[in-house]
């Protein structure tokens, strides 16, 4: 079982999250490509919080399933919060928030988020 620390820019946001990284969605919708984002998909009690939510804001936007979670001092924008087609409670994780893992290694699966 491999666990993952990551974190905002600042740190206020920190957080675990069990799993191994294989592959990463890398979406070209409006939101995912002006932040960068590459995201692992995780279940949500996968990924534990060790800082107080109220260092978080949260961001909605298109059909407002997403909770997009973001630090309210650095802005950096680590995971958010949703629910996966089957009703599972999801948290998609920006890996590039992760400190251990090494991007070149991770594969990048695009996905056109623009057409939906």
């Amino acid at each position: 079982m491999t666990i993952h620390s990551g974190s905002c820019h600042c740190g206020n946001i920190r957080f675990k999250v069990e799993g191994a990284v294989e592959q990463a969605m890398e979406c070209n919708c409006s939101h995912c490509s002006r932040k960068g984002y590459l995201l692992w998909f995780v279940p949500r009690e996968k990924l534990q919080l060790e800082a107080a939510p109220d260092r978080m804001a949260t961001y909605h936007f298109n059909k407002h399933v997403i909770d997009h979670h973001f630090c309210r001092d650095c802005g950096c924008a680590p995971f958010g919060f949703g629910t996966a087609p089957d009703g599972t409670a999801t948290a998609a994780v920006n890996i590039r928030c992760l400190e251990t893992i090494e991007l070149d290694k991770v594969k990048r699966v695009p996905v056109d988020g623009k057409s939906y």
